[in-house]
């Protein structure tokens, strides 16, 4: 059984796709329309001042 926060597996980037079978530390995820949006490293260091920002993932 999952804890509340432990997403479901594989994770699939949103931004490229790309898929793991467990979360890396070097993921970031956001929150958009009440669920968990991952994004893979790459995907993350590319977008990382609109990620600060807080913008959704749709603005960039």
């Amino acid at each position: 059984m999952n804890a509340p926060d432990t997403p479901e597996e594989p994770l699939t980037c949103a931004r490229c796709g790309r898929t793991t079978e467990t979360l890396p530390l070097t993921w970031t995820f956001s929150v958009e329309d009440d669920r968990r949006v991952y994004f893979c490293e790459d995907c993350s260091r590319t977008n990382l001042r609109a990620i600060e920002g807080r913008l959704d993932s749709s603005w960039w």
